[in-house]
């Protein structure tokens, strides 16, 4: 595959990323003069795991597509169920059946289907993520990955998902449009595989094993869900304007202020409500251990929100996040339960349609600095 179709999140790859950027803010800038147009706003798309939640995402994506409003997003990117979305996110409005299609008409089978307890403490997993691969497989066609490749190829669109290399362990971004644009006879299974990867939750759907060969040797990765390591991401804040002056330098890039001057803005979609549900927990060692592993995810996606915030501040990228509202308290029957995601599909319809569900700082932020609150006060 190419050297551009995978990049490691612990900072050796930036140089790599912004290489791929710039060559992408290239083919954009050529396609805009081909077509006697400007270079319009920077539009960006995070799309978060939250498993059977991002019903929510996928009904506030295609009520977007009815108000007529929705950006044609320069980069989107998904983690765990986010991947699942973020294929059919990128490619807009013509593919806004095939995501109502996954959230709603989806179910426990179609997903999992149980090992037995014994086979499942003595193997890799609880489930067996058969089912999800053929899904995954129905949806990820020759057309839809020519339509990415276009994208990637044509307009410098970037598309990325985050699956987590556990031997390391290391978050890894795949570079989708660089895979579906490669030619290669299995790129379209190793893009499926990603999706499977970036999707399985660990312990409870087995890891996806990748064949790698480096210097004349092959191994595996065994790789998870990408939310392992966080629930949603950009680009790793370690990723600055050095690195990007560097690989400007190296392939002779002189407007890269101009191709940076834009309005940039960042969309955020948090599938998961704000703060987690009160529950009376049981003194049982699996009901105590299941809720500190949900607290634990809870407080993790929080802190990948305030990440993001840094890293637009720093960058002058327009922040703006969405999460599920906190009325929508129903409960799960069971996992990937049909009811609940066409409930919750109909929640993020309504949260688009009926107003904006923006915010412009990551939940529980106060704006106001304490200098401000001095000033008025001695005003």
């Amino acid at each position: 595959m190419p050297e551009d179709c995978r990049i490691v999140l612990d900072g050796s790859n930036d140089r790599l990323l912004g290489r791929i950027a710039l060559e992408a803010s290239r083919r954009e800038a050529a396609y805009a003069l081909s077509r006697g147009g400007m270079l319009g706003p920077v539009e960006f798309l995070a799309i978060s795991g939250g498993g059977e939640n991002g019903a929510y995402g996928a009904g506030l994506l295609t009520a977007w597509t009815q108000l007529g409003t929705r950006p044609e997003f320069k980069g989107v990117t998904g983690v765990s169920t986010g991947a699942l979305t973020a294929p059919f996110a990128f490619l807009g409005p013509e593919y806004d059946k095939e995501l109502e299609q996954v959230y709603t008409d989806t179910s426990t089978v179609d997903v999992m289907t149980s090992r037995g307890l014994l086979i499942g403490l003595l193997g890799d997993s609880l489930y067996d993520s058969a089912p999800l691969l053929r899904l995954i497989r129905r949806f990820v066609t020759p057309s839809l990955l020519a339509a990415i490749a276009r994208e990637y190829t044509e307009k410098g669109r970037l598309l990325f998902v985050a699956t987590t290399n556990l031997d390391v362990p290391v978050g890894v971004l795949w570079n989708m449009g660089s895979i579906a644009s490669s030619g290669h006879a299995r790129a379209a299974e190793l893009f499926a595989n990603i999706l499977l990867a970036s999707a399985s939750i660990p312990g409870i759907l087995p890891p996806v094993m990748f064949d790698i060969e480096v210097g004349g040797e092959r191994y595996q990765e065994m790789h998870v869900d990408g939310g392992t390591l966080a629930q949603v991401v950009l680009y790793p804040p370690s990723l600055g304007g050095d690195d990007l002056l560097k690989e400007a330098t190296v392939a002779k890039l002189p407007n890269l202020a101009k191709l940076l001057d834009r309005r940039r803005r960042l969309f955020i979609i948090r599938n998961a409500r704000p703060g987690a549900n009160q529950v009376t927990v049981a003194r049982n060692t699996m009901e105590i251990a299941d809720r500190a592993v949900v607290t634990l995810i809870q407080s993790q996606g929080l802190s990948d929100l305030y990440q993001l915030y840094v890293i637009a501040r720093r960058d002058s990228i327009d922040y703006n996040v969405t999460s599920i509202p906190e009325s929508f308290t129903d409960k799960l029957k069971e996992p990937f339960d049909q009811a609940y995601m066409r409930r919750l599909y109909a929640v993020g319809r309504d949260a688009m349609l009926t107003g904006s569900p923006w915010r412009n700082v990551p939940p529980g932020f106060n704006p106001m600095s304490i200098n401000q609150i001095n000033q008025l006060a001695a005003n």
